[in-house]
């Protein structure tokens, strides 16, 4: 029953951390799936040093690199967001080019700056415990995000200066 509500209170944040580093639902599943059977085996020695939620984090986190570093990544076509309806045609289009285009731009990051976006910009977490899951100081945390804000910034505005 702890099992199950555990499960379900973290499985979501861990599968779209693994979906975000892998950019791929099968394997960002296995991750999340290797990352809860981990859990299982470690649960009757775990001590409360840590939060379970940047555990787990930091193990799904771990996992995607291994499997970063045995196969070359994939990049989406798409992010996985609704298009909004009441949007016109042409609307829809650039808006999921512009998401399209940022996918790419975060995908390109360096992998530890892609890892503290991730969780800090898209998962919510506060810097205090994304640096936890990383393994790296406050910071250490704060350089890399700000330096991933730089990047994208500049690569935006760099395309925005082109186009006119």
């Amino acid at each position: 029953m702890a099992q199950s509500a555990l499960v379900n209170r973290h499985m979501p944040v861990v599968w779209r951390v693994a979906f975000r580093m892998l950019r791929d639902r099968q394997e960002a599943e296995d991750v999340t799936q290797e990352t809860f059977l981990r859990a299982w085996k470690m649960l009757p020695d775990w001590e409360d040093r840590a939060k379970f939620s940047t555990w787990a984090c930091t193990v799904a986190i771990n996992l995607c690199r291994d499997r970063l570093k045995k196969k070359k990544p994939i990049l989406m076509d798409e992010l996985p967001e609704q298009t909004d309806l009441a949007l016109r045609p042409e609307q829809a289009l650039t808006q999921k080019q512009a998401r399209a285009r940022i996918a790419a731009l975060v995908d390109a990051l360096p992998e530890r700056q892609r890892e503290a976006l991730t969780l800090c910009a898209f998962e919510g977490m506060g810097n205090i415990e994304a640096a936890d899951t990383m393994g790296v100081s406050v910071e250490a945390l704060e350089s890399l995000l700000a330096r991933a804000r730089r990047k994208l910034r500049l690569e935006l505005a760099g395309e925005s200066g082109a186009s006119m």
